[in-house]
């Protein structure tokens, strides 16, 4: 297992004390629900960063709250921890217990497929719940660039799946887009597809490949992306399997993502507790707020919590801060 890098820079606590909306964590408790990936079935060799044996333990509240300690969190957003999927209803609902004891998360990411007879059914039963404002939903993807899977059950081609697609309209979710760089251009037609549901990128597109060749590609599959006005971006989790977290190559990543997409389609999201192989909270959120100089502060503001409350509608009145 590699251990958990730094930014390199020395911590800024007046930095640290602007407002965050955290856009993508987790949380999960191994004794009330089912995560094969973090019991059972542990499998390193498939995961996208190695060894996460770190991660095989409870996740809760009181742990994010200690891994963001001198951050000024003031909103998150949970998204699907991939609990066992007969269980996908009851993570929404455990999550609104939490929400009700901790004042977070703030919006859920619920899952449900969407090429199921019963996709419209499972819908309907997470938007019985008033956190939940979207839906993270893995497509069949190819395992390489070289590869391709298009047209297969389950993939952004299979009619079944675009017709289960189509419901998010209906029940007015988002859908939260996890796939690797090279199906972009493919997303890119989903998108265009669908103009009237609001989509996010998580994890700024996976640029795996940094070399010179492979920032390139990544580059060209999101621009195809970004012509899409209903797509917007995650700049959240720059590990790379088997390599320290390196401040200079992410920084390079986050500022061609903010001018591909542009500064109001780009939210800070964390991915904690997985991103906390590699980094530590304020170290991230110290860095980001680096790589984000070039901008204004009222860009800056967007970029870490305003454009994240807008796309999620979460609203903050009377909301606790978790510094």
């Amino acid at each position: 297992m590699i251990s958990a890098g730094t930014s390199s820079l020395p911590l800024d606590a007046q930095r640290l004390r602007q407002p965050v909306v955290d856009a993508h964590h987790h949380l999960w408790d191994l004794s009330q629900g089912r995560y094969p990936w973090l019991q059972q079935d542990y499998k390193p060799q498939e995961f996208f960063l190695g060894d996460y044996q770190a991660l095989c333990r409870d996740f809760l509240p009181a742990d994010y709250r200690k891994a963001s300690q001198g951050c000024n969190v003031i909103a998150t957003v949970h998204v699907e921890a991939e609990r066992d999927r007969s269980e996908q209803v009851a993570e929404t609902a455990w999550l609104h217990k939490l929400h009700a004891e901790h004042g977070f998360p703030n919006a859920v990411v619920a899952h449900a497929w969407f090429d199921r007879p019963d996709t419209e059914e499972r819908l309907q039963q997470h938007s019985r719940y008033p956190l939940v404002r979207g839906i993270r939903s893995k497509p069949v993807t190819a395992r390489s660039s070289a590869d391709s899977v298009r047209g297969q059950p389950g993939t952004m081609q299979d009619e079944a799946w675009l017709r289960g697609f189509s419901l998010l309209q209906k029940f007015g979710l988002s859908w939260d887009l996890r796939v690797p760089a090279w199906h972009l251009p493919e997303a890119a037609e989903v998108a265009a597809m669908f103009p009237e549901v609001p989509i996010v990128l998580n994890h700024h597109g996976f640029a795996w490949d940094r070399s010179e060749e492979g920032l390139k590609r990544w580059r060209g599959w999101m621009q195809v992306l970004a012509r899409q006005p209903n797509v917007h971006v995650k700049l959240s989790e720059f590990g790379l399997r088997d390599q320290l977290w390196n401040w200079q190559d992410n920084a390079r990543i986050v500022r061609d993502t903010l001018a591909i997409f542009g500064w109001q389609r780009c939210m800070f999201a964390s991915n904690f507790p997985v991103a906390g192989l590699r980094i530590g909270y304020p170290e991230l959120v110290d860095g980001m707020l680096r790589m984000l100089d070039p901008l204004s502060p009222e860009q800056r503001h967007a970029v870490m919590c305003g454009n994240a409350l807008h796309f999620y509608r979460i609203d903050l009145p009377n909301q606790p801060r978790f510094e």
